[in-house]
């Protein structure tokens, strides 16, 4: 799918660049095919979900 040269990094590498950013849907598509989501989860090319890599409640912190 990417046609960059030489072509980019598998989604595993983490260095695709993003060709279609949906800010407002909280998406974005990248040239290897991936999408990844606003809450850090994303979908691969070949239909692997990676799920998202949220903080645990606990380490979250309040404003004063």
């Amino acid at each position: 799918m990417c046609s960059h040269q030489p072509s980019c990094p598998s989604a595993d590498a983490r260095a695709p660049h993003v060709v279609a950013g949906h800010p407002e849907q909280g998406w974005s598509l990248l040239c290897d095919g991936t999408i990844t989501f606003d809450d850090t989860g994303e979908l691969l090319p070949d239909g692997r979900v990676v799920a998202p890599h949220r903080v645990p409640v606990g380490r979250l912190t309040a404003a004063a």
